[in-house]
């Protein structure tokens, strides 16, 4: 037996079965779970699988009579909803999902509000062609109003209601898709101000509070806020305003708990109220003025970060656009005219993630698409950015909270997991679109994005779905 035996003097085995790589795979099956790396390298997968799917034009050329929305069908003795004229609309401004993604409102710079089925779009496009022979993407509700519409949103509490706002009208409409109207419900007025401004005075961004159903703010081209208390009157109850006479609010966001409210300008500035009351000093001396709980300059914010400035020339920029992260509470976005992107994170308010694409003029872009405030959108999950490029595309983010994420200030690439696997290398992802993409709005479930273009047309893009012959001539294949 001794010359089967080792001899002691031969070295042991350096790696120990618990020094050995572990298949990640492996762990998933047995620990029935996935750790957060696990997933955040499965999503680049997903991000990398998005392409354009298909697209719906905002115009008919089959003459006025096939633009019949689906309500007017189900109703032909109702009167019909006036349709705009066939022609240029200004681009679709902005658009959202309900809380269940069930119906995608949409509303353009000409006046028109359309509400859409997500399911009949989605298999016009991905199901047979048996199944979508009368799906031709109609909306459900299009209404035409004698302004232009640069912002909507749908009421939490009530998914059949509808808010949009004008940056050329100082009210709020309010509109209730169950009926086949054209008449908004409620119309919100601003009531005697503190703020003197000669500028425009309209709404550029809504805010329903999701837990308070009587509730609503809207921000302000004039430099203010303003909140309305549905149960006592149609005019505004609070307003919230800054001391600079420069300030005009382009976006406007709740943190998670509806207790912070922010505003982004076009000075290139971030300000902050807590609707409690803000300092402890001023929490019970007036009850109708809420001073500002801090201010972020975005473009102060940047030059901290040696890296990019030492290869950009930073100047204060408009911001587009704010959101908070669904899947990171204190991660908020941000959107500039020059097309930069970047996350401040609101617990140490820092910068964090940067994204920074070529400049517009570089290959001899349209440089008349920047003039257009974009309007991006978070996946629901994985930290991803969808936001409509310069040119004719839609860059997909990785946001993720975390230094491997390849937008991060301080992203290493050679970081092992502590398994010791190799990471795949984080990218993010340019999609090609027929069209230049302006707003941007995903499904809150499984993450299809369906975008507003410059032509006024929606666009969806997800991820291909393959169908058999078979299965497209409905047919089933037993296999």
């Amino acid at each position: 037996m001794e010359q089967f035996m080792l001899p002691s003097s031969l070295p042991r085995n350096p790696k120990s079965p618990s020094d050995r790589i572990r298949w990640t795979r492996c762990i998933a099956e047995v620990e029935g779970r996935f750790s957060p790396q696990f997933r955040h390298q499965t999503s680049q997968l997903l991000l990398h699988s998005y392409s354009e799917t298909g697209a719906f034009a905002h115009n008919s050329n089959d003459g006025e009579s096939s633009f019949l929305t689906t309500l007017e069908q189900f109703y032909p003795y109702t009167s019909p909803l006036p349709h705009p004229s066939f022609g240029p609309s200004g681009g679709v401004s902005a658009l959202e999902f309900d809380t269940k993604g069930i119906y995608v409102a949409s509303v353009t710079k000409s006046g028109c509000l359309s509400v859409h089925d997500f399911e009949t779009l989605y298999c016009t496009i991905h199901g047979p062609s048996s199944l979508t022979a009368n799906c031709t993407g109609k909306p459900l509700v299009h209404i035409q109003l004698s302004m232009p519409l640069n912002a909507i949103r749908w009421n939490p509490s009530n998914q059949d209601e509808v808010a949009c706002a004008s940056r050329q009208r100082d009210k709020i409409f309010i509109f209730d898709i169950s009926y086949v109207c054209d008449k908004p419900t409620e119309v919100f007025h601003k009531g005697k101000s503190r703020i003197n401004c000669v500028c425009e005075d309209g709404f550029s961004d809504i805010v329903f509070p999701s837990e308070d159903k009587s509730r609503l703010l809207a921000s302000s081209l004039n430099g203010g806020i303003y909140m309305w208390d549905r149960r006592v009157s149609i005019t505004h109850c609070l307003e919230l305003f800054t001391k600079s006479s420069q300030c005009q609010f382009n976006s406007l966001e709740l943190d998670r708990e509806n207790r912070v409210v922010f505003g982004a300008g076009r000075n290139g500035i971030i300000y902050a109220w807590d609707l409690r009351g803000g300092r402890s000093s001023f929490a019970f001396q007036n009850p109708n003025e809420v001073p500002i709980l801090t201010s972020m300059k975005v473009s102060s914010m940047l030059e901290k970060i040696k890296a990019l400035k030492e290869q950009s020339n930073i100047v204060p920029r408009e911001i587009h656009s704010i959101m908070f992260d669904p899947s990171c509470s204190y991660q908020l976005a941000f959107h500039l005219d020059d097309g930069w992107s970047g996350v401040i994170n609101v617990n140490d308010l820092e910068v964090t993630h940067v994204h920074c694409p070529p400049p517009n003029w570089l290959d001899g872009m349209d440089v008349s698409t920047c003039t257009y405030i974009r309007r991006p959108a978070w996946l629901p999950t994985y930290s991803g950015y969808a936001v409509g490029s310069s040119s004719k595309g839609i860059y997909l983010v990785d946001f993720y909270p975390d230094k491997t994420s390849p937008s991060h200030i301080y992203f290493n690439d050679e970081i092992e997991s502590k398994s010791g696997e190799k990471k795949r290398p984080m990218k993010n992802k340019l999609i090609n679109t027929s069209e230049d993409v302006i707003s941007c709005a995903v499904h809150p479930f499984h993450g299809t994005i369906v975008a507003g273009t410059k032509e006024s047309s929606l666009m969806v893009v997800s991820q291909k779905a393959s169908i058999s012959n078979e299965e497209e001539n409905g047919e089933l294949t037993n296999s």
